[in-house]
This record gives structure tokens, sequence and C-alpha cells, in this order.
């Protein structure tokens, strides 16, 4: 190429680097992209990452970190692949705290990891004996971050592997159902839990209503409301509130006032926005003298 006055470009140089690592060479790799730099051609992080994933595969994790952290040094910014790598390679060499670390920061700096992230952490944290906190964070990030039916397919495999799904599992699935608009798919989630054996807790009777609430059901969240008790789930502060605002935000005094005297009685307190509604509607003069008093023993 250079003696017919081709120069090879950043894609060329990346192919060279790619097969080098997969053979092995990883030192002839790395004076390649030491004599491109110094050439003035910028690598991309398709460059890096193979090189680091090869220092990954020799369990070299400092050489494999130097390469990560060059990454941004040299003005590139890591991609999902890249922290993915970084972090399965930490996961094998069973430095588990490494990983987690990189994968908040990942998050932090707005990447959103994908299922290959999460299998990577979840691989890793259960082999060192931290396989429920694995689990929960997995299902609460792919909700989190919008990948509900990638979530639905983790408890899936989960089961496939003869882990049972608790109780928190499902709660942070339904949220992000709800949260995502899934609302019939939350619901039959719900519902199915009892067939399978597994017992509500407040939690997951709060999240439904608060989804319910959400698409203006308001008179199927008071019945789930009232059957949490009837069930042997006792209301909580949460659970109250979440009712309480949207009777309000649907104008449903008697409705509102009703559930805030049992909220009184129980011993909870409005929270703030339930607090901002109340003088919102105070201030308006559209409520009724029952409803003032009441608000004055809050």
């Amino acid at each position: 190429m250079v003696a017919t006055n081709c120069k090879p470009n950043v894609i060329t140089y990346g192919i060279m680097v790619n097969a080098l690592c997969k053979e092995g060479s990883v030192l002839e790799a790395q004076d390649i992209l030491e004599r491109i730099i110094q050439q003035g051609v910028e690598p991309d992080v398709v460059i890096y990452n193979s090189l680091m994933n090869r220092y990954c595969l020799r369990s070299e994790m400092d050489e494999a970190r130097k390469v990560f952290n060059s990454i941004t040094y040299k003005g590139c910014e890591p991609s999902v692949i890249s922290y993915s790598i970084i972090i399965n390679g930490y996961c094998k060499a069973k430095r588990i705290d490494k990983a987690v670390e990189l994968f908040c920061e990942m998050t932090r700096n707005g990447l959103i990891p994908d299922v290959v992230t999460y299998g990577t952490l979840l691989g890793g944290m259960s082999h060192t004996g931290r396989i429920a906190v694995a689990q929960e964070m997995c299902a609460y990030g792919l909700c989190k971050h919008g990948h509900v039916h990638e979530a639905l397919g983790f408890i899936r495999a989960m089961q496939s592997s003869g882990l049972e799904p608790d109780i928190v599992h499902y709660n942070i699935l339904i949220d992000g159902l709800c949260l995502v608009g899934q609302l019939k798919v939350g619901r039959k989630l719900f519902y199915a839990l009892t067939i399978k054996g597994v017992h509500h807790d407040v939690y997951s009777y709060t999240t439904m209503i608060k989804g319910l609430c959400k698409e203006g059901l308001l008179n199927e969240a008071n019945e789930l409301f009232r059957k949490m008790e009837v069930d042997g789930c006792m209301q909580n502060s949460c659970s109250c509130n979440t009712m309480i605002k949207r009777c309000l935000r649907n104008n449903d005094i008697l409705r509102a006032t009703r559930n805030l005297h049992e909220m009184v009685k129980k011993g909870f307190s409005a929270d703030v926005s339930t607090a901002a509604i109340v003088v919102d509607l105070l201030s308006s003069d559209s409520t009724g003298e029952s409803f003032r008093a009441l608000v004055q023993k809050l």
C-alpha cells in the first residue's frame, strides 16, 4: 500500500490490530497502535476495544485498564462495548468490585447497558455468591432504561436455570411495565403471582395502584387499595398518599376526604406532593368545611 502511495487509514489499521489480537499477537498490535498515534492518525474506539479485549482474554487486567483509560485520554469516548469488554474481564478475574464500579460509571456517563452487559455482571456476581444482588440490579437496570421485554426475558432465563424470581424481581417488572405504558401486561403479571404462589407485598400493591391511577382507572385502583388489607397486607404511608393524590387530582374530594381521614387514624402524614395539592385546593376555595377541618389535623 505504502509503495503505491496509498496510505492506510484508521479502518485499515483497525483490521490489522483486530487480526493480530485474534492471533494472540498483542504486543505487535500494541506496537501498531503506538505507531499510528505517532503518525498523527487518531485511533477509533474499535481499535482500542480489540486490544483491550485481547488483554482481558489473557487476564492482564492492568494492561486492559491502561488501554481503557487511554480511550478518553486520546479524545475518544468509550462505547457500551468498551465497558462490556472490561466489565467482563474484571468478572472473569473475580474482581467484582471493579466491575460494579465501571458499571456505575457507565450509567453515570449516560450510556445505557445492554443485555450483554447485564448478563456479564450477573454471571460474575453469581460466581462470587452475590447472585440475589445481581439479579435485582439487572432486572431494575433493564426496566429503568426501558428494556422491559428484555427484563421479562431475563426473568424467564432465571427460571430456566432453576432460579425462581422473588417478589422483589416481580415488583421491579410490574413497575417497569406500568412506566412504559404496558399496564395490561403488568396487571396480568400482578394477578398471576398468586397462582405462582408468590405473595404480594405493600410495594406490589402500591406499584399496581400507581399504574392504574396513571391510566385514569381510579375505581379499579381504589378497589385494589381496599383489597390490600383484606388480603392481609397493611397499607403504608406511600400507598395511602398515592391513592389520595390521584383522588385529589381527579377532584374526587369525597373519596380523598375519606382516605385522608383513614390515613390520619393510622398515624400517617401527607407527603410533600400530597400537601402541595391540598394547599392548591384550599386556595382555590373548591372544597367543603369537612375537608378543611380534616386538613387542620394533618
